[in-house]
């Protein structure tokens, strides 16, 4: 590819190379001399040549084996980096030494060689390659070796240095350990100074805050005293100001010892009532401006859709809107004595706040009694009218209706003014009673006393069957809740103004015509004689030959289960109490007439009879539980569970379910198994228990007094025909009573066999 030339270059650049770069400084004296031969002229003459000799005298002059330049070498950062300066540093002495020696090869080649020097050139040939290799031998070692002697001298400088940091070091140690020994002390006294500065501080403070206690007070004093202080009601620091004494308050009742703080006290006290009463008069001032516009307005009106509006819509408007901070100071004054429900709240001015709250109320309820005044009396003529031309059950329906919804919307109304809505309570202290205790001719949600009064003043000649229809009719439609659909506020608010109407008015109201009723029907009722007689069953019904006012009795007891809820009429009720008394009354008064005038009625029987259908009326009602059928006689057969001559005490005991020891006072088999109670004992015992007494009685004096004649018949001589008469009898006069319930029949003959069979044993 390419040229010999060029290939028989590279051996002679090869062999020149280490010529050129050969190492002059380790050259000697003697061969720089033989060197400096060959610059003779080829004469042979040993005169020199001038140029060559003035520049191998300056040469000369510099000696090789002369120590090198000094030279700041750069300081190591680190041990690795100190092999890096003495790699460095080695070759940098070895290019200053190679640039020395390249002026004695320039000038060797611009000398000319002597011709004597030709036979000289072997021998220097010789001597230079000789030095030349030599030098390349040693190199690497002396090299090696001169970075051993820096190493060494480096690592000599970091021994001596590290010692004498150590010194430093222990040294400093012992200067802190005499510091520390010095500062302790005053460390100590400095931390006795920051906690005595923290107390100082802590002090001042509380001084500080213990003295704006004392000082708010004069500040006050100028607000609330100013000509239109007054007008401070309506701003937002009203607010503040209470609070602020409110805070004062308590920081003098709870530093009684501190000086002048029951002075102080009864200042705050005055200004806080001083205050409350400006918001008493901002508020009346308030009422009386939308009293007197919304009055007027009402009265100019005739139809009834804009009198609501103007009674409730614009009624709120007025009060809420244009107020500024009026109607919320108002409610911080009440949520002060009162919480959302109603329920009073103890602090330590609740005393002064409620009585504001009783002012405010009583200023609020007298002002909407004067703007509802026209509508009232509206509605009491319209009801009044339909009472006389429509029936009255229609009439209190709709009253009733329309006053439950104007109490609802007085009582949604107080709430978005006063931002509290009053619930049922006994408390003295509560809202209720509060609002309660301000009886006007309005309604609302604490004062049912008008609707009570219009009812009872219609209700005062109607029968009685209408009254039970009315209370029966609010029961069922507010009392009873329906499941399906959702309560609503309206409905729990309707609910709640029922039962209060039910249970403080209507309620006596109608117990007290039930007992008018008792008295003229049942206890001065005037019987026939021919009632006494007990007739034949009519249409299966038990009770169609009772004891007409039995028969009374019954009507009134299903006619109170109809207008009260069950839990009235359960236990305890005087109605039902005084409807059994004045029965069994009646009932003794008819057998005891009987007796006397022995109109052939069985006695014993009559009050089996009529004791019997009142005491399956009773059971079967369960006291408010009223049943659409018929109940008859079912009952009668319990009579009879597990009856045995041994048990036979027991037999009666399922007249009343639950009541085991109806027959375990004083009813025995044999000649004494009839013994009354003692007179005094049952005019103090429960009419429930003499009624069972006195049947006990009935059906053991009636199956034994029969057992006795049959077996006296059965024991003579003709008392067949005899027996077989008695027998007829009692079919006959047991089939005229109970010819609708043979298993009563079937139980009382049961029965007269087994006092038979016992009084033979």
């Amino acid at each position: 590819m390419y040229e010999d030339s060029w290939y028989n270059y590279i051996p002679e650049f090869q062999t020149q190379q280490p010529q050129q770069h050969r190492r002059v400084p380790s050259q000697s004296y003697g061969h720089r001399r033989r060197s400096s031969t060959l610059l003779q002229q080829p004469n042979g003459t040993n005169a020199p040549h001038d140029g060559a000799e003035d520049l191998e005298e300056l040469l000369e002059e510099e000696d090789e084996d002369s120590p090198p330049e000094p030279d700041l070498p750069r300081r190591a950062l680190s041990f690795s980096d100190f092999h890096d300066i003495v790699r460095a540093g080695s070759v940098s002495d070895g290019l200053k030494k190679q640039n020395k020696t390249r002026p004695d090869r320039n000038l060797e080649a611009v000398a000319l060689p002597e011709p004597e020097d030709a036979f000289d050139g072997t021998d220097a040939l010789l001597d230079t390659s000789q030095d030349d290799l030599l030098d390349a031998g040693q190199q690497e070692y002396t090299l090696y070796g001169e970075q051993l002697a820096v190493t060494e001298r480096h690592l000599d400088t970091l021994i001596e240095d590290t010692n004498n940091a150590l010194q430093l070091l222990a040294s400093l140690s012992e200067s802190f350990r005499g510091v520390e020994e010095q500062t302790t002390s005053f460390q100590a006294q400095c931390e006795d100074l920051l906690s005595e500065q923290s107390r100082l501080q802590k002090l001042a403070d509380d001084v500080g805050t213990d003295l704006h206690y004392y000082a708010y007070i004069d500040s006050v004093s100028r607000r609330l005293n100013a000509p239109g202080a007054g007008r401070l009601v309506e701003d937002e620091s009203f607010g503040e100001i209470l609070q602020n004494l409110d805070s004062c308050i308590a920081f003098m009742e709870k530093n009684p010892s501190y000086r002048d703080s029951e002075s102080y006290l009864a200042r705050y006290q005055s200004l806080l009532t001083k205050s409350l009463h400006l918001l008493e008069v901002g508020l009346q001032a308030r009422l009386d401006k939308v009293s007197t516009d919304i009055s007027k307005q009402i009265i100019a009106t005739k139809s009834e859709s804009a009198r609501h509006a103007l009674a409730y819509g614009r009624f709120e408007e007025m009060m809420l809107e244009d107020t500024f901070f009026l109607i919320p100071n108002v409610q911080k004054v009440i949520h002060h004595a009162y919480d959302q429900s109603g329920n009073a709240l103890s602090g330590t001015n609740s005393e002064i706040y409620s009585n504001t709250a009783n002012n405010i109320f009583q200023a609020y309820i007298a002002a909407r009694d004067r703007d509802l005044r026209p509508i009232i009396q509206h509605d009491l003529d319209t009801f009044k009218r339909e009472v006389k031309e429509a029936s009255v059950e229609t009439a209190t329906r709709n009253f009733v209706k329309q006053s439950f919804e104007r109490s609802y919307n007085e009582a949604m109304l107080f709430a978005k003014i006063f931002a509290v809505e009053p619930h049922y309570s006994t408390d003295p202290n509560s809202a209720f009673v509060t609002l309660k205790s301000h009886q006007r001719v309005m309604v609302n949600a604490t004062n049912v006393v008008p609707i009570a009064n219009s009812l009872q003043s219609a209700l005062q000649a109607v029968e009685l069957q209408t009254i039970c229809n009315i209370l029966g009719w609010i029961t069922n439609e507010y009392l009873i809740s329906d499941y399906e659909e959702e309560e609503s506020a309206f409905s729990r608010h309707c609910q709640e103004l029922a039962a209060r109407l039910l249970a403080e008015h209507l309620w006596v109201f109608t117990d007290t015509a039930f007992e008018a009723e008792i008295g003229k029907s049942i206890s001065k009722v005037t019987v026939l004689p021919d009632a006494l007689n007990i007739g034949p069953v009519v249409d299966g019904v038990a009770s169609s030959n009772a004891y007409p006012p039995v028969k009374r009795a019954l009507e009134l007891l299903v006619m109170f289960d109809q207008s009260m809820p069950k839990e009235r009429c359960q236990r305890n009720s005087p109605v039902v109490f005084k409807i059994v008394k004045e029965t069994i009354q009646v009932l003794q008064r008819a057998e005891a007439r009987i007796k006397t005038t022995k109109t052939g009625t069985d006695s014993d029987l009559f009050m089996i009879k009529n004791l019997l259908i009142l005491k399956n009326e009773l059971l079967s009602l369960e006291i408010g539980d009223v049943r659409n059928q018929d109940p008859g006689m079912q009952y009668f057969s319990h009579i009879w569970n597990n009856l045995t001559p041994q048990n036979l005490v027991g037999y009666v005991s399922s007249f009343i379910p639950s009541a085991a020891s109806f027959l375990s006072r004083g009813f025995t088999v044999g000649p004494t198994s009839v013994q009354a109670p003692p007179a005094a004992a049952v005019d103090n015992q429960d009419a429930s228990e003499q009624l069972d007494d006195l049947l006990r009685q009935a059906i053991g004096a009636f199956t034994l007094r029969w057992a006795g004649s049959l077996g006296d018949a059965g024991a003579r001589k003709t008392g067949g025909k005899n027996l077989d008469k008695l027998e007829r009898d009692l079919e006959e006069m047991l089939q005229t009573a109970f010819s609708n319930q043979p298993e009563v029949i079937a139980k009382l003959k049961e029965a007269i066999q087994l006092h038979i069979q016992a009084q033979k044993k």
